[in-house]
């Protein structure tokens, strides 16, 4: 191994680990998250989700979850039939977390090497907005399989985007796909509006020589059903969104099966 690389760290029970990222927030990485996770369990996978922000972690309002006893609560919670592990789980949403960073990268490697993640098909981690700590320690330490990009259609997304495939790369993680999302919106009658632009998936896809996941539509119940502790997927099933995340879900298991069968390290040895 290249001297000042950190040893990876073993998830024997874990066949793909998948690191969900985005440039910048807002643009629902976290949602995306969740429901890639909730439909690729759906589709018969055991899977887990990481949520390795630290500062801000959502992952505990999405699947209807808070702040639980340490000492009688074993980690990953369940919900859903999906294995979740967040900091959200061991602080109250009114405490600031005033960390620097290597106390962040800490954290997150505990959560991975200290949880006991059991066997999965899939292990989602929700990676923060940026390129710092947590991003690196996810991508240079992690048994990564890939890594998929997400982004909203303008350009102010996409240049941000475009520095979460450079770290990827720069350290060796396979670019499994770009999704882009809140891409239109589809009124009563059936009209396709596209509020954020058009197009910046697919034109950051094929800059930087990735697939192309799809796209994902915008839907007012997704945000309703973040806030109120369930994923799109799983309570509005056949809802036109839904059945994006079903095939996304799809796009990234073909590509991390992929990816991982082609023996590339995701750090440099």
């Amino acid at each position: 191994m290249n001297p000042g690389m950190p040893q990876k760290l073993s998830l024997p029970g874990v066949k793909q680990v998948v690191a969900v990222a985005s440039g910048k927030g807002g643009v629902g990485k976290s949602t995306v998250a969740a429901n890639l996770a909730m439909a690729l369990h759906m589709s018969g996978k055991s899977v887990g989700l990481m949520d390795a922000d630290i500062y801000g972690p959502s992952v505990p309002i999405m699947f209807g979850l808070g702040k639980v006893d340490q000492n009688t609560t074993p980690f990953p919670i369940e919900k859903f039939g999906i294995r979740l592990m967040s900091m959200g789980f061991l602080i109250g949403t009114e405490q600031a977390m005033i960390w620097r960073g290597p106390k962040v990268a800490q954290a997150v490697q505990s959560f991975l090497a200290q949880i006991d993640w059991g066997t999965l098909d899939y292990l989602i981690i929700d990676l923060p907005p940026g390129t710092g700590d947590a991003q690196l320690t996810l991508s240079q330490s992690a048994p990564l399989t890939g890594a998929v990009i997400v982004t909203t259609p303008g350009e102010v997304s996409l240049i941000d985007a475009r520095k979460g495939v450079k770290m990827f790369r720069e350290v060796r993680v396979p670019i499994l796909g770009i999704v882009e999302n809140m891409s239109y919106f589809t009124d009563a009658a059936g009209t396709k509006t596209p509020i954020f632009g058009v197009g910046g998936g697919m034109k950051l896809a094929l800059e930087s020589n990735a697939p192309f996941l799809g796209e994902l539509p915008i839907d007012p119940r997704v945000a309703q059903c973040g806030d109120a502790g369930e994923p799109m997927v799983r309570k509005y099933p056949d809802a036109p969104i839904a059945k994006s995340y079903v095939a996304l879900a799809a796009a990234v298991d073909a590509a991390a099966t992929a990816a991982n069968a082609s023996g590339l390290p995701a750090v440099e040895l």
